[in-house]
C-alpha cells in the first residue's frame, strides 16, 4: 500500500476538516459552499425511469443499451452541434471522475509518457497520471508545451475551479496544434450546459474540429445538469478509434453503468425542461452569492460558466477560508487546484436557497 500512497498527493479535502468544524459551530449551522454537490431533487421523470428499470437481474452491458446509445447520439448532435454521430462515437462511463482517474492507465500510458492539464485544475487529472506512473505537467497555454512524449492533453471548459470558458477560436487553435503533433485531446465539458456570461462550445462542434473527430474526445456528466451525482452517470463522445479500444478494456474490467442508471440517463437526455429549471435555480443562487461576495470586499475572476465563483481578497486562500469559517461559511481553498490558486477560494452555488440566503446575510453582517 505504501507504494500506492507514495504516488498520490495528500487527499486535499482532509486539510479542510478543522475549518469545517469551526463553520459547523455557528449558531445557525454551517453553510457548506466547498463542494459542488447537487442538493435539489432528482427530477421525477428520471426517478420514474430508474424505478421502472429496478427489476434488472442480469448484467448490464458496458457499451449500454441501444436505447441509451440512441439517446447519447441524439443529445450530442442536438446540444453540441456535432454531425454524423453513430453508436461507435459514444461510450457511457461510471461517473466522470472514474474516467479521469483511470484514463491514462486504460490508454496504456506509463513511464516516459506525458500527461498535461490546465495550471488551475481539478486534482484528478494529476492523480490519473500518477496512477499510471506517467509524467505530468500543468500548462497556461497547451500550444506552448513541448510535444515530445506528450500523449494526453486535458482541456477543461468550462473550467473547474475558475469557470473560465475557452472560445471557439482558442479550441480550434488547440485542436489543430494537437493534431499536428499527434497528441490525443480529452476535453472535460461537464459544465457545458451551465454558461452564464459566455456560451461554452464543445470540441465536437464542426467549427472547432473541421468536421472530423480524429484525435478528440469530449467528456460529459449528468451530475450537475440533472442532479444525478448519486447515480454515477456520464459518457464520452468522439473519435471511435479511441473509444473502441477503451470499450474493450472496460469490458475486461467490468466497468458497467447499472441498468437502472442507463434507463435514467435515457430519460434525462431526452428532456431539456428540467435542465432549464435547474439552470434558473443556479442562476438565482449565483447572483445572490456574487453580489454578497463583492460587497464583502472580494474580487471575482472568470466565473462566466459552471457552478463556482472564483473569488479573492488578495490574501492567502487559507486566511480567507478561516475568515469565512468563523462566519459559518465553508469554501474551498484555491491551492487545492494548483499553486496558482493560492490567493483564491472556490465558492460553490450548489447550496439550497435557504442556505444561500444564510450565507448572504452572514457576509453582509
Amino acid at each position: 500500500m505504501s507504494a500506492v500512497s507514495d504516488r498520490l498527493p495528500t487527499f486535499p479535502w482532509d486539510k479542510l476538516e478543522p475549518y469545517k468544524k469551526t463553520a459547523a459551530g455557528h449558531p445557525d449551522g454551517i453553510v457548506d459552499l466547498s463542494v459542488g454537490t447537487p442538493v435539489d431533487p432528482v427530477p421525477e421523470r428520471i426517478q420514474k425511469a430508474l424505478i421502472a428499470a429496478a427489476d434488472s437481474p442480469g448484467y448490464p452491458t458496458v457499451w449500454g443499451t441501444p436505447e441509451l446509445r440512441d439517446a447519447l447520439t441524439h443529445w450530442v448532435e442536438r446540444r453540441l452541434g456535432a454531425r454524423e454521430i453513430t453508436h461507435r462515437h459514444v461510450l457511457p462511463v461510471v461517473g466522470s471522475k472514474e474516467l479521469v482517474a483511470w484514463l491514462p492507465t486504460q490508454l496504456g500510458l506509463g513511464p516516459g509518457d506525458r500527461v498535461a492539464y490546465p495550471r488551475l485544475a481539478y486534482p484528478t487529472y494529476e492523480v490519473g497520471a500518477r496512477l499510471a506512473r506517467a509524467e505530468h505537467e500543468a500548462y497556461d497555454d497547451p500550444t506552448a508545451l513541448d510535444p515530445a512524449g506528450l500523449k494526453l492533453l486535458w482541456l477543461n471548459s468550462p473550467s473547474n475551479p475558475t469557470g473560465k470558458v475557452l472560445s471557439k477560436a482558442e479550441l480550434t487553435r488547440i485542436v489543430a496544434w494537437a493534431r499536428e503533433h499527434g497528441v490525443l485531446v480529452f476535453s472535460d465539458e461537464c459544465y457545458l450546459e451551465l454558461g452564464w456570461d459566455a456560451e461554452p462550445v464543445s470540441v465536437l462542434h464542426p467549427d472547432v474540429n473541421g468536421g472530423s473527430y480524429e484525435g478528440i474526445v469530449s467528456v460529459h456528466s449528468l451530475s450537475k445538469r440533472s442532479n444525478l451525482a448519486g447515480y454515477r452517470a456520464a459518457f464520452l463522445a468522439g473519435d471511435p478509434d479511441v473509444l473502441g479500444p477503451l470499450l474493450q478494456i472496460r469490458k475486461h474490467g467490468g466497468m458497467m453503468t447499472s441498468a437502472p442508471t442507463q434507463a435514467a440517463m435515457v430519460a434525462a437526455l431526452g428532456d431539456d425542461e428540467h435542465v432549464r429549471v435547474q439552470r434558473e435555480r443556479y442562476a438565482a443562487r449565483r447572483t445572490a452569492l456574487r453580489m454578497a461576495l463583492l460587497g464583502h470586499g472580494f474580487r471575482i475572476e472568470h466565473s462566466e460558466a459552471g457552478l463556482y465563483l472564483w473569488a479573492t481578497r488578495d490574501e492567502s486562500c487559507w486566511d480567507t477560508v478561516g475568515r469565512l469559517a468563523e462566519r459559518g461559511v465553508l469554501v474551498a481553498p484555491g491551492d487545492f487546484y494548483g499553486p496558482a490558486g493560492e490567493k483564491f477560494v472556490r465558492v460553490a452555488v450548489t447550496a439550497t436557497d435557504e442556505r444561500v440566503r444564510a450565507a448572504v446575510e452572514r457576509l453582509k453582517a
